[in-house]
């Protein structure tokens, strides 16, 4: 089944549909790597997004349950040049067309995706609409032009539980985790260090306390960290917790973590989404390649007269991807740690933050 790929700025690209066929809807953005497509897919930090991979050729090893981040595909839609119809992998349970269309998700391929990268790295990320042959198009065009942008939404509620969730981990210790759209990795890497508890995004302070936590981890998510909603929950707990309990951000939980100390945070042109990213730390002057997937960033001058400093910076944009608090167990990164997929350089901040905590 033929489809198009439509962009408000009037752009059209045809393709074939695979996965689920119909309309889809979201904010155009694109992914770097060459490998971790499915944890990409299932990446709550990606809600509300159609998700384009550069690399030519996607779904080679096929998809493991294993690696996913999340109960489901979370992207809206998915673009690639070509998809592989018939993967090689022992761990395969299924081709990138059967995942999709399993969890209702549309995919086009037969893009040029380098082309489109190329034009949202000059313009700017925008919203775009999969829509099938014999669309209008001008119409189409249109109409993604009229709705409003994802991020007007609050995608951190719909991507964060609603409830607590217990995992069982490592005896001694008790870790709480905010769940603004939390990849199910960093549950994992918490977990080799103590109790997990997984609440959810507007849990307040009190309730968080109520679980007796060594130490409190703000996840990643998608969307606006300033969104009026997040300012009335979120921030505002990350606030009554300072100095109660050791904080830790990873990337929308590190933009919380700023906004709470009365920082801004402001949207990058076209976000920083792969697994190359090098950021040096500026305490000790290490470099680190860092697997990232954010659309905003903190202001580093907002903070000037806060109590956080910039620990890491990112060497392509020389945007902030550390911030750490000058006398408390408070810090955080832009990046993830965790990388699924990505770079195993960057573990080391778990265990730092374990430092902070009080002995089992």
């Amino acid at each position: 089944m033929e489809g198009s790929l439509v962009l408000e700025d009037g752009t059209v690209v045809g393709g074939a549909f695979f996965g689920a066929r119909h309309r889809a809807f979201g904010e155009l953005v694109f992914n770097t790597n060459m490998t971790g497509y499915t944890e990409a897919l299932t990446d709550p930090s990606y809600r509300g997004q159609i998700l384009m991979m550069t690399y030519p050729l996607i779904g080679n090893y096929g998809v493991d349950p294993q690696t996913v981040e999340s109960d489901g595909i979370q992207v809206t839609g998915f673009v690639v040049k070509e998809a592989c119809v018939a993967p090689s992998h022992p761990k395969s349970a299924m081709n990138l067309d059967a995942f999709l269309a399993q969890h209702k998700t549309p995919g086009l391929q037969g893009v040029d995706t380098r082309m489109l990268t190329t034009r949202i790295r000059r313009r700017g990320t925008m919203k775009a609409a999969l829509v099938p042959k014999g669309t209008d198009l001008d119409a189409a065009v249109r109409a993604v032009r009229r709705r409003p942008h994802p991020d007007t939404r609050n995608l951190v509620a719909e991507a964060s539980c609603t409830s607590a969730i217990r995992y069982p981990g490592a005896e001694g210790r008790t870790l709480v985790v905010v769940d603004c759209g939390v990849k199910m990795n960093i549950v994992r890497e918490a977990g080799r260090y103590a109790h997990v508890v997984r609440v959810p995004y507007d849990a307040p302070a009190d309730e968080i306390l109520r679980y007796k936590p060594d130490g409190v981890i703000l996840s990643n998510g998608p969307g606006d960290p300033a969104h009026p909603d997040l300012l009335r929950t979120t921030v505002r707990t990350t606030r009554d917790l300072v100095g109660r309990v050791p904080l830790f951000g990873i990337c929308l939980g590190h933009q919380i973590l700023a906004l709470a100390f009365g920082g801004r945070t402001f949207k990058l042109k076209f976000g920083h989404r792969g697994g190359n990213q090098p950021v040096k730390d500026l305490r000790s002057g290490r470099v680190r390649i860092t697997s990232q997937n954010h659309g905003f960033a903190v202001d580093g001058k907002s903070l000037r007269t806060s109590e956080l400093d910039v620990s890491h910076v990112n060497l392509n944009d020389e945007t902030i991807e550390g911030l750490v608090h000058r006398e408390l167990p408070i810090f955080s990164v832009q990046y993830h740690p965790e990388a699924h997929p990505g770079p195993w350089d960057n573990e080391y901040l778990f265990r730092d933050f374990v430092s902070t905590l009080r002995r089992p």
